[in-house]
């Protein structure tokens, strides 16, 4: 095996940045990234290969800020703290540009639009023990150490709070050697808790778990996949409807993203009397959908599609919701289906995984649909689906970056389509 180049402390110039936020300098021996870095920077840095660790800034840029996180820089979580709003704003909006103009996509994007702090509705900790202590919080950047957390900027004030009663929990049902997962999401009914890396050690602890999950007034318990307890049933309101969240399923990060979403949704889809909404997950497109037009929804995972019809059963004043089993990956929604003899959907929503849409975009350019809305959380991917839609006879109206992932280098894009030839 090649042994690691040695580190050297070196003066460093930052030129630009680079998509995951870590700034980039140019030197003799190729490109070496420092994270925490703004572009004109003059910094001291340990180097070994194309990786730098921080050491001074010597010439800040007059962007530079002081971070708002006592925890940052060791965290994970966060990346961008030290970026003024506008330098943010504008990184994050020229993510999105670069995506497009790799695919030859040369279309206006919009101002970015800012999710606020202490927004994110959702946080995944992780839980180990080392010696008597136990660690509850975020993995450090590219390394399985944790960082035990005292406050975080980005997750809303009522998960913070339970922190320390979710560590104490962590140290009762912990092994020595193995680590937990905790996703704890904020609902109307209190905060829904689900655990996993417990394995057998499970099946000894159903009165603790059930005990803590009491103590801390949760609303559900899950481990494993398995509901411990369920006070409450844990309620999210999509569009004025109230669904059953189904433990760890996908929801939109932030209420306001989620919002800005819906807007972007009506503006897309005006017009459009039946609209295919792919990926819907629980419904949390379907139902701003279906308050102008009819719907069926399409989702891979059972639990997610059981949520989003006892979610219908209690709605009131929406359009026609039908709901459909599927694997969009292995069998997308073909040209023929869609069209389904010029009775089928004028409009189609789809917002997949990071890994896109290909194979149902490639049945949509060849359908006759007359108006998309694309989501994504990754501008790589989704540059590639609209590269295939336009191909087939779309024109990009908008794009909008949403900025759903706070202090990270991640953001949201939504892009609305319209059929043209």
């Amino acid at each position: 095996m090649s042994k690691k180049p040695e580190a050297t402390i070196e003066t460093l110039r930052i030129s630009r940045l680079a998509h995951k936020g870590d700034g980039v300098a140019e030197t003799e021996t190729g490109q070496i990234f420092v994270p925490f870095t703004l572009e004109g920077e003059l910094v001291s840095a340990k180097v070994q290969g194309q990786r730098a660790e921080l050491k001074e800034v010597i010439e800040p840029s007059e962007q530079r800020i002081a971070p708002v996180c006592k925890h940052y820089g060791a965290c994970g979580g966060c990346s961008l703290q030290h970026m003024g709003e506008a330098s943010y704003k504008e990184f994050k909006r020229q993510h999105v540009i670069d995506a497009l103009a790799a695919r030859a996509l040369d279309v206006p994007v919009d101002d970015v639009v800012l999710c606020d702090k202490g927004s994110r509705r959702r946080a995944v900790f992780a839980a180990v023990k080392a010696g008597h202590k136990v660690l509850f919080g975020y993995h450090t950047a590219k390394s399985n150490m944790l960082v035990d957390i005292e406050e975080c900027p980005v997750i809303a004030p009522e998960i913070l709070k339970a922190v320390p009663g979710l560590r104490k929990l962590a140290g009762e049902i912990l092994s020595h050697k193995g680590e937990l997962k905790f996703t704890v999401t904020t609902t109307q009914s209190g905060l829904d808790v689900a655990i996993t890396g417990m394995g057998k050690n499970k099946e000894k602890r159903y009165f603790d778990l059930s005990q803590a999950a009491v103590a801390n007034n949760l609303a559900r318990l899950t481990v494993d996949g398995e509901t411990i307890i369920e006070i409450r049933a844990p309620l999210l309101v999509m569009s004025g409807v109230s669904i059953p969240i189904p433990a760890g399923g996908f929801i939109q990060a932030a209420l306001s993203a989620e919002q800005a979403m819906g807007k972007l949704l009506e503006e897309g889809l005006s017009g459009c009397k039946r609209v295919a909404d792919l990926f819907s997950g629980a419904g949390t497109l379907s139902f701003k959908i279906a308050q102008k037009s009819n719907v069926h929804a399409v989702e891979s995972e059972a639990s997610s599609l059981k949520s989003l019809m006892q979610g219908l059963r209690q709605a009131q004043g929406l359009k026609k919701v039908t709901s459909e089993r599927r694997d969009l990956f292995r069998r997308p929604i073909v040209a023929k289906e869609l069209d389904n003899f010029g009775k089928g959907y004028d409009g189609v929503v789809f917002d997949p995984p990071r890994a896109g849409a290909l194979a149902q975009a490639q049945e949509l350019a060849k359908s006759p649909v007359k108006k998309i809305v694309a989501v994504s959380c990754s501008p790589a991917s989704f540059a590639r689906d609209l590269r295939v839609l336009v191909d087939g006879g779309y024109k990009i109206k908008r794009v909008v970056p949403i900025d759903q992932f706070l202090y990270s280098p991640h953001v949201e894009v939504v892009a609305l389509l319209e059929r043209v030839s």
